[in-house]
């Protein structure tokens, strides 16, 4: 078997060592030197737990100066807008930045909104707005913190099943106004 180093062919039947010092020690000391490794290693491990295999998430970043349009975003842990998109799309979190546009309609756990968001938001958990924030549209939230200058308008309702009554309208151009301490 061909080796990607100057086309050296391996035996598979010995194996370079894992080591490179240990070609040049004798057999005794090489095998006390792996004995002293394993027994190390069988101490720490023994003394730590084992490792939990972290799950990824899945991100998508929409950078500065793109512009994503007419598409659903589907198995999107975390959605980061920094340049402008449209869309529909059901996730985890959506943090809009400054600079960032998201116009469509979302259905998240938690939006962080600190650029513009026009359309339909349902925001299972947490909704924060900050200070140069804009939300318009049909909104829905579980909780909301919208800091001193963000401003939100449109057909706004506590709750993320429908209301059976008429939700309270907000005038576009009204801001609603709240101090974060």
């Amino acid at each position: 078997m061909a080796t990607p180093f100057f086309n050296k062919k391996e035996d598979p039947f010995h194996p370079r060592p894992l080591n490179p010092n240990a070609a040049a020690l004798g057999a005794a000391q090489a095998a006390t030197l792996a004995a002293a490794a394993n027994t190390a290693a069988a101490a720490t491990a023994a003394n730590q737990p084992a490792p939990v295999a972290k799950e990824t998430e899945s991100k998508l970043t929409v950078g500065p100066n793109i512009k994503l349009k007419g598409v659903e975003i589907t198995d999107c842990d975390t959605l980061v807008v920094e340049g402008s998109v449209e869309a529909t799309m059901d996730s985890r979190v959506i943090q809009i930045s400054e600079r960032g546009s998201f116009k469509g309609s979302a259905e998240i756990d938690i939006a962080e909104i600190r650029g513009e968001f026009d359309g339909t938001l349902t925001v299972r958990q947490k909704l924060v707005i900050y200070s140069t924030g804009k939300v318009t549209g049909k909104i829905r939230y579980g909780k909301v913190v919208i800091e001193e200058g963000g401003q939100l308008s449109g057909e706004i309702e506590f709750g993320t099943a429908p209301a059976r009554q008429p939700a309270t309208t907000v005038r576009p151009g009204l801001q609603v106004h709240s101090n974060v301490g």
